[in-house]
């Protein structure tokens, strides 16, 4: 089960977050799938806002590149900590773009049910990102 429930992340690292098959989402998340983001309040609901989160990211960082740098699985979790490289070329959270290259890690924690996502913990070094941007200093 755990090495099953490691699958379902690398398969959506591989083709979701990296290979933009968006429609992929549906087959990896659960119609139900929360992604409770680090801001609070902010959340995803459901394989359509998954997507669209995704082609967000995508339209602002058309060359983005996530990698695996570990991965662990316990119970119904998996918790993978990664890296994920860009280039700014597109508006991000009302950033025009600037050109500017992204190298940010993070960590995501995923709860998996009957070979799906079903609850998702992001986060990232969103602080980096921003000075990487040049939104701030």
């Amino acid at each position: 089960m755990l090495e099953q429930n490691t699958v379902v992340m690398r398969r959506a690292v591989k083709d979701v977050w990296n290979g933009e098959n968006f429609s992929a989402v549906n087959e990896l998340v659960a119609s139900d799938v929360i992604l409770h983001l680090p801001k609070p309040g902010e959340e995803i609901y459901g394989p359509e806002g998954v997507s669209q989160f995704y082609a967000t990211l995508h339209a602002a960082f058309p060359d983005i590149h996530f990698t695996i740098e570990d991965q662990i699985a316990a119970g119904d979790k998996v918790v993978t900590r990664w890296t994920c490289r860009g280039t700014h070329k597109g508006e991000f959270e009302g950033i025009s773009p600037t050109g500017n290259q992204i190298n940010v890690t993070g960590i995501d924690i995923d709860r998996i049910a009957n070979g799906k996502v079903v609850e998702c913990w992001p986060v990232m070094d969103e602080l980096g990102m921003l000075q990487q941007l040049g939104a701030i200093q």
